[in-house]
């Protein structure tokens, strides 16, 4: 049996489960509900892997029968076992939790954008400003409706939308300080910085 360390879905699906008994397409609708995967990567196809996966280690089991004779993750309940929660909660106390730092993927066409032909820097800022400002209204409109299904504000889904909301503003804000500052752009004066020459 493999022993490889619980992956983000593994961990969402035992969190969901510890919450209630679900099939395998309840837990689907749950994700979709709750807005899971605009903050962690699982997709359909992971669902069902991964109850496949906490099923053989002994971390959910099948609380019961949909009533038809085949099995599979479509047609049972699954429950977290005392030893899932367990693990659960081993796996919420590593360090890589609050040691990690994304690489937008924005940032990495920053760091390419002297390449560009001109006029396609300003674009992609516009581009860039426009995509933040939808995200900023479809997170303030998920915030709303997750405030009035927890009823206050002192929720973990209430905490991480207040945070992706101020991210979505601070980069708006930096993205039209660069559309004012693009017409400066230069090459670094320092020689160095580029490489030296042989």
């Amino acid at each position: 049996m493999s022993r490889e360390k619980l992956t983000t879905p593994d961990l969402v699906l035992l969190s969901l489960l510890a919450e209630k008994p679900l099939h395998g397409y309840q837990a689907n609708a749950l994700l979709e509900f709750r807005k899971v995967r605009d903050w962690a990567g699982v997709s359909r196809p992971q669902v069902y892997y991964s109850l496949e996966k906490l099923a053989d280690r002994g971390l959910i089991r099948a609380s019961q029968s949909s009533g038809e004779t085949s099995g599979g993750p479509e047609r049972n309940i699954f429950e977290t076992t005392a030893r899932g929660r367990v693990a659960l909660s081993d796996a919420l106390e590593r360090d890589d939790w609050a040691e990690q730092s994304d690489r937008p993927t924005f940032l990495t066409w920053l760091g390419l954008s002297w390449q560009c032909r001109p006029g396609v820097f300003e674009k992609q800022l516009e581009h860039r400003q426009a995509f933040l400002e939808r995200q900023l209204s479809e997170k303030r409109e998920t915030l709303e409706a997750v405030r009035k299904e927890v009823g206050h504000p002192f929720h973990e889904a209430v905490w991480m939308l207040s945070l992706t909301l101020d991210q979505l503003r601070t980069e708006l804000r930096w993205i039209k300080r660069l559309q004012r500052e693009s017409p400066l752009r230069a090459s670094a004066r320092n020689s160095d910085y580029q490489g030296k020459k042989k």
